[in-house]
Formats: structure tokens, C-alpha cells, sequence
């Protein structure tokens, strides 16, 4: 499920889905697809730096595109949406997942 950027019909809805399935602050797992190209996926990292997460990153099978899983503890869904919002604004061509 790729998420247009500025979706806000999908950031209202994902808001709603997580304040009724969490307690915040709570650990979160992002998942974002991009081309396999070390600056893209590091771009994404570098979002996420000094805030504790936990990064693994898998290539496809023909090494097209990288699969980048961040979790991570977030203060609130706010937050969360913030940091989609992020990467999206900041890394050209990520998928959202």
C-alpha cells in the first residue's frame, strides 16, 4: 500500500488506528521501500538518527529495490504521521508502507 504524499484522508485515518490499538508513548515499525541506492537508504536512516530506532534493511531478490524496516518508540501518533510525513517530503521516490 504506497501512500500519496499528503494524503490527509490516510494520515486522519491512520491517526484514528493508532490512538484505539496503542498506548503512547509506544514502539512503532515504519516500512519503507526504495531503489537499492546506499544514499537513499541513507537518507532514511539519517531521519531517524538519535532517536533509538532499530534499522534493518533487505534488498529484493533482484537487488532492484531495498526494504527499509525502522522501529522505533514514538511519544505519540502525532509524531509518527510527522516522521511519514518526513521522509516523504525529504526522500525522492520512497514508498510508505
Amino acid at each position: 500500500m504506497g501512500t500519496p504524499p499528503n494524503s490527509e484522508e490516510f494520515y486522519k485515518k491512520l491517526r484514528a488506528q493508532l490512538y484505539d490499538t496503542a498506548l503512547w508513548p509506544s514502539e512503532y515499525l515504519y516500512k519503507f521501500i526504495v531503489i537499492s541506492n546506499r544514499d537513499k537508504i541513507q537518507q532514511i536512516e539519517d531521519l531517524f538518527d538519535n532517536l533509538g530506532a532499530v534499522i534493518e534493511t533487505k534488498e529484493s531478490k533482484n537487488g532492484k529495490y531495498t526494504s527499509v524496516s525502522i522501529n522505533v518508540s514514538m511519544k505519540d501518533p502525532d509524531a509518527v504521521i510527522d516522521k511519514y510525513k518526513e521522509v516523504a517530503e525529504k526522500v525522492e521516490g520512497v514508498i510508505s508502507l
